[in-house]
Order: C-alpha cells, then structure tokens, then sequence
C-alpha cells in the first residue's frame, strides 16, 4: 500500500486539517500517517483557539514516522510559525522525500487567520523549492504576489511569477471566484488550466485541505502531477455535490463519497 505523510494542524469539528486529510487518503486507498503541527477548537462557524505544537514533539513525530514507514509524497498544511517551516523543511531534506505537496495554509474558509506575517517569507524561501507543487487559492496567491487577482490572466501570471521565483510548480485555485472554480497549473514552463464547475453548496469547510491531501495521494499512487490535479478535482466536486450539511456556518464536505450511504 502506498503511504502519505500529512504534517498539518488539527481540526477539532474533523472538516478540514489532518482529520481531512486522512479522511481523503483513506478513501482514495492509501495509508495515511500525520505530523500535527498545531492543536485547534473550531468549528463550521470559526477558529476559537490555536495551540502550537513544540519544536521537539513537532520533529520527534517526523521521526517516528519517516524512520520506520518511507512515505510516497507528503502533505504539508497548516505551519504556524517560521521555527516550524525549518524543522519541516530540514526534516524532508533529511530523509529525501518525495512528491512534497505545499497548500500554503494562511487563512481558513471562516477569515481567520491561520500564519503569522512573518512565516510566510520563510515557507516562500525553505518550502516551495522542495515541492513537487504548492496549492495556493487567490486569496494566497495575492498575499504570496503583492497583486490583486480579479481574472484568468491575473491567475496566469501570478502562477508563473510564484513557479519563477520559487523553482517550484504552482497550481493557483480559483474557488474563490464567483464565476467558476477553474484552477491554473504552472508547471516547467506551461500552463494547464483545469476546468471546474461551481456547486451551488456553501459547505465548502476543507476544500484546500482536501484537494491538496488528494493530489498527494494521486502522487503517490503514481499518476503523473496533471493526471493527480485532475483527479482530485473530480473527487473534490463529488465530496461537495454530496450536500453534506453539519453545524451552522461553512459545514465539512462529505470526504466519503463514494464510500457508502450516510444513514
């Protein structure tokens, strides 16, 4: 079985974070293992408190994991802090990994705020060159480019301008678009848009968590990065067309779909 590594935050209410990631591997068929970067209380209405996890548990759970079960790709999440992105950064070089998927966690589907200011230089300058794609929606792409992103070409150039300063590929989300939910891939040099149809469901608690969990997962399983996107945006459509409907705000998809029938 091929396996998955997720070091991201928790999500107490399950939607999004390392309860969503494992949700997601487990229904695409791979073993999932977790490094937990922050303990969180939320809910469909909001993020109430975070609780970092320590520099030294943080590492010793990279540790425990990757010296015993070699994982295929990894997912990195929610990072809170620039102490964390270079243990994890120094940890993936350490043990040579793989198919590195990057959702740059900065804000949460709620508003709130999930990076401090000064952590995302340091994820931009240790994280992106060691991954195999970063996930970034507009929001993200804005704050990681300095420009507003209002259309097609402004997702376009801010997906090349992130891929050339960094070395890495750059998949820029377009679900927060009002007119459609078309994404962007920038990727050694071309551009690949994926056309995606907008679901008239507000649940959308974890999709960057999900979609990103899901390319890794593709990744792993051995389909090529254009392959594993489109994939995933398959699998995330059918999680949100599934109408799910938990808690009074932004509800959680329905990661198993496809599974069996919620009774």
């Amino acid at each position: 079985m091929k396996v998955v590594l997720s070091i991201a935050g928790s999500d107490s209410s399950g939607g999004a974070g390392i309860q969503a990631d494992l949700k997601t591997m487990t229904s695409l068929g791979v073993y999932g293992m977790t490094a937990i970067t922050a303990l969180t209380a939320q809910n469909t209405l909001g993020v109430d408190s975070v609780v970092e996890t320590s520099l030294d548990m943080l590492e010793a759970q990279i540790d425990s994991c990757l010296s015993d079960i070699e994982a295929d790709s990894v997912k990195i999440g929610m990072l809170p802090s620039a102490e964390q992105v270079l243990v994890v950064a120094r940890k993936l070089k350490e043990y040579k990994c793989r198919n590195v998927v990057v959702d740059p966690v900065m804000v949460a589907t709620s508003g709130s705020v999930l990076m401090k200011d000064s952590t995302k230089d340091i994820m931009a300058k240790y994280l992106f060159p060691i991954a195999k794609v970063i996930t970034p929606n507009i929001p993200e792409a804005q704050v990681l480019t300095g420009r507003e992103i209002n259309n097609r070409d402004d997702m376009e150039n801010a997906a090349i301008d992130i891929g050339v300063k960094y070395g890495c590929s750059v998949l820029v989300k377009g679900g927060h678009s009002v007119a459609d939910a078309n994404d962007v891939l920038f990727d050694k040099g071309l551009i690949t848009w994926f056309e995606g149809k907008r679901i008239n469901n507000p649940n959308t608690h974890g999709t960057g968590c999900t979609l990103s969990s899901a390319i890794a997962s593709h990744l792993a399983l051995g389909y090529n990065l254009k392959d594993s996107i489109s994939r995933s945006k398959r699998y995330l459509e059918n999680a949100i067309s599934a109408d799910l409907d938990l808690g009074h705000g932004h509800g959680p998809l329905n990661h198993m779909v496809g599974m069996f029938s919620l009774v």
